[in-house]
């Protein structure tokens, strides 16, 4: 099955009283479409890799201009998605509340929404940072709408884990506007939020499995057996640990960032191996595999405060 594109003006499933939203209401209903804690997220790694890249606070103007410009190129992104969506939006009750859906926002507006999100993103990164940075946020657009919403999602079990590419972004673009190139830290910390996308998200997909299944989206979490979804958990969870230990001799990370990234690393290999064994035993649940994706937004999180305050105490354990 792949991505059906329309700019017809007519709602999945109009609500009747779409004509007297409140201007309130449809200002939480654009910006629901623009998936604010995806936004959230991805923002979580946007300032810490500036300081590092810095090695101290950039100034202020860069930073307003590289989040902003980052957060709009995602939001363009995330809107984008829901346009495309819709239909399948429709299918599953984690989404049938979004605004394409129930009618308070139509697709047209939801269109060009997404239009003036992206060109303002990257007009922000282009004149607040750099050209770069600009062409990296782009980047980013481009990759989560054609490379995963409309050929990866529908067709293969996969699809998260090249389509999650498109959430490495902002590191890229982090340290892009602070330096005005891509060097090898940037590149790590692109793999480690590559290789932490699979054990944040197929946990999810189980746990909504009936919805995906419902929508004919071959997520793995939702295709798959707990057993199997288990062990690719428990192999990109290493795998991404791994990686963030390579701050070490190629970033030049110094202690904080060492004895956290060990710290956060083992407890989430705990929950990792918890979940596989679980599932293995036939006994895991919705609340075991949640716990899981919650457990990864908060490593991914201390992760990167440690990524912040790094510089500031002590040097680079490597050449320090």
């Amino acid at each position: 099955m792949t991505a059906a594109v329309s700019t017809t003006d007519t709602p999945l499933n109009a609500s009747p009283a779409r004509g007297s939203i409140g201007i309130s209401r449809k200002f939480k209903a654009y910006l629901a479409l623009t998936k604010p804690r995806v936004i959230e997220l991805l923002l979580v790694s946007t300032l810490p890799t500036m300081i590092f890249a810095q090695r101290g606070f950039p100034s202020i103007g860069l930073i307003l201009a590289t989040l902003v410009g980052g957060a709009f190129a995602a939001g363009s992104a995330g809107v984008f998605n829901c346009y495309i969506d819709r239909d399948i939006d429709k299918l599953m009750h984690r989404t049938e509340k979004r605004p394409l859906v129930t009618g308070e926002v139509t697709p047209r507006e939801a269109l060009v929404f997404a239009w003036i999100l992206g060109a303002a993103s990257i007009a922000i990164l282009w004149f607040g940072a750099n050209p770069l940075s600009a062409w990296l946020g782009l980047g980013a657009i481009v990759f989560y709408v054609v490379i995963y919403t409309m050929i990866l999602k529908r067709r293969t079990a996969q699809n998260i884990v090249w389509g999650g590419a498109a959430g490495c972004f902002p590191v890229l673009i982090a340290w892009a506007a602070v330096t005005n190139t891509v060097e090898w830290p940037a590149i790590v910390l692109f793999m480690v939020i590559f290789l932490w996308t699979p054990p944040h998200y197929w946990p999810l997909s189980m746990r909504y499995g009936e919805d995906y299944r419902n929508a004919k989206v071959p997520m793995l979490g939702a295709i798959a057996g707990a057993k199997v979804v288990s062990v690719q958990v428990v192999l990109y969870a290493w795998a991404m640990v791994a990686c963030s230990l390579l701050m070490v001799p190629v970033g030049g990370a110094g202690w904080v960032y060492t004895i956290v990234a060990v710290a956060a690393g083992a407890w989430f290999l705990y929950e990792s191996h918890a979940l596989y064994k679980r599932a293995q035993g036939g006994d895991v649940s919705n609340k075991g595999a949640m716990k899981v994706f919650h457990g990864s937004i908060s490593y991914l999180t201390l992760l990167f405060i440690a990524l912040a305050v790094d510089p500031f105490i002590g040097s680079a354990i490597v050449g320090g």
